[in-house]
């Protein structure tokens, strides 16, 4: 399958929570780099108007589609809702990412052609070096230790685990059973990534750079590190 035509069976899943500064520049960037995929925004009910923006988005372009949920629950949670969504319908490649641009769209066309020869293809800060733009020395080395950490008690073989920029074939999704996966925050990408490498899927990583939003505020907080730090002792006894 050539990528024009991978493009035309592609979902990006993008979850939204006060994203007005950067949805519809967003939308547009990824129609710049993959024309013919589709867009689906996954807004948890954002106070500042998100959602309402997001419609307008869809009303003008049948190619963007909206997922409106009651309350904020988390990133797992929006992302399990909208991989659900996508397989009720009939796409074959579904990619997650965030609207802040930290994740470059640029990079979308790399990250769906590399299908080609995984189930999984993870865009990786780490992979072959560091590539992290505009972040501060403490959050830096707290993610690229979070890398070792998984590895080290999960034994599963990926530089960057917590990475939240990646494409998935449908199958994966599919064996995957999202309602049984637990996490709500960042560990959501742990927590999908090893059970996809448990379940033997080809994962594969590719080098993306990644920088900090420059609109918008961060969704870290200490309960989701808390979450994540628990999850990985979990997924160990789970091995």
């Amino acid at each position: 399958m050539t990528l024009t035509e991978r493009m035309a069976k592609t979902l990006v899943v993008v979850p939204t929570y006060n994203e007005k500064e950067n949805i519809e520049a967003f939308t547009e960037a990824v129609f710049t780099h993959l024309p013919t995929a589709h867009i689906l925004i996954v807004d948890d009910n954002s106070p500042d108007g998100t959602g309402a923006i997001a419609d307008r988005l869809a009303e003008a372009n049948p190619a963007i589609f909206v997922l409106h949920r009651t309350q904020k629950e988390g990133l797992g949670r929006a992302y399990v809702a909208g991989f659900q969504w996508a397989l009720q319908r009939d796409y074959a490649f579904i990619i997650q990412t965030d609207a802040d641009f930290s994740h470059d769209p640029k990079d979308l066309p790399r990250l769906l052609g590399a299908t080609e020869t995984a189930d999984l293809v993870i865009g990786s800060r780490y992979k072959g070096g560091c590539r992290v733009l505009n972040w501060p020395l403490r959050r830096l080395m707290l993610s690229y230790g979070a890398g070792i950490y998984v590895r080290l008690f999960t034994r599963m073989p990926v530089m960057d685990p917590t990475g939240g920029f990646k494409c998935f074939h449908r199958t994966v999704l599919e064996a995957i059973q999202l309602d049984q996966i637990a996490a709500e925050g960042y560990g959501f990408q742990i927590e999908v990534t090893h059970t996809a490498w448990r379940k033997g899927f080809t994962i594969k990583e590719i080098p993306i750079v990644f920088a900090d939003r420059v609109a918008g505020t961060s969704k870290m907080s200490l309960a989701i590190a808390k979450e994540a730090i628990l999850l990985v002792l979990k997924l160990a006894f789970r091995r």
